[in-house]
């Protein structure tokens, strides 16, 4: 991937939770570009130690930061230490939390978790190492993880779908402020991916993955994460430079068909044979 518009060699990419899932694709996807990772987990989670093996396949150096990310008031200081030890070019704002619960179930403490993670979080680092590329004269790229959920509701996840949708309206805020100091902002939103962030729930798994699959319009039903790795590069690359504020909706077409019509119609008949 190396070499032109989307090549990253000699630049420095942050990604929290890192430790599996999308964040472990992102962080090997960029160093796949040429990044050098900083790889963020939370202390006692997964360990960061496949992500690490990953990156340095590739060649790329990578450092890991064991982190509590609902730690707001800690979230200044771990950007200042990320940038002291290297300037940071490229913030991938991955790490997020999230609970499947009726909405008279959700607590106070339920739903300050998951603002604290997947909100206060990525506006506050953001915050922080924005103004470290403003004092530092450095332009920069900021790629937020939202989830089709910002973008639609889905039942037992009001706390989450809350969280998705201040995440899309931070990425277009703070496109509209970094915007004149050369630094993008954008958004990533990832349909159903193959992830560990569901196991936990409350579900009938198998049911409602079948159902899901027939619910999705392009073949080959749930995503991978590195399906949604190709759109972070690309906005943390050159070739995004003049792209800000946006989101890429990574979620094979659930959002652009509002219900499955398909399935109850007549079956599809190649029409090249008839004369138009």
């Amino acid at each position: 991937m190396n070499g032109g518009r989307f090549d990253l060699t000699g630049r420095t990419a942050v990604v929290t939770g890192a430790a599996r899932g999308l964040g472990q694709a992102f962080a090997a996807g960029l160093a796949e570009a040429g990044a050098d990772v900083v790889a963020i987990d939370r202390p006692g989670g997964p360990p960061l130690d496949e992500t690490v093996r990953l990156v340095a396949a590739y060649g790329r150096a990578c450092r890991t930061v064991e982190f509590d990310l609902a730690d707001t008031a800690g979230l200044a200081g771990l950007a200042d230490r990320l940038w002291a030890e290297r300037p940071v070019d490229i913030l991938v704002n991955n790490a997020g939390i999230a609970r499947l619960e009726h909405f008279n179930e959700i607590t106070v403490e339920a739903w300050r978790e998951i603002m604290a993670v997947n909100v206060d979080a990525v506006f506050f680092l953001s915050q922080r190492i924005a103004e470290h590329m403003i004092a530092a004269g450095r332009t920069g790229r900021i790629v937020n993880v939202s989830s089709k959920n910002g973008l639609m509701a889905e039942a037992g996840l009001a706390h989450y779908n809350a969280s998705k949708g201040a995440v899309e309206l931070i990425t277009k805020s703070l496109a509209a402020e970094l915007g004149p100091h050369g630094i993008t902002v954008n958004a990533v939103a990832p349909g159903m991916i193959a992830t560990p962030i569901d196991d936990a729930f409350p579900l009938e798994h198998q049911a409602f993955e079948a159902a899901w699959a027939e619910r999705i319009p392009l073949r080959g039903g749930y995503g991978t994460p590195d399906d949604v790795t190709g759109a972070v590069v690309y906005l943390a690359s050159d070739a995004a430079r003049y792209v800000t504020g946006a989101t890429l909706v990574v979620d094979g077409g659930v959002l652009a068909d509002q219900m499955p019509r398909h399935r109850f119609m007549p079956p599809y008949r190649s029409g090249l044979d008839q004369p138009r």
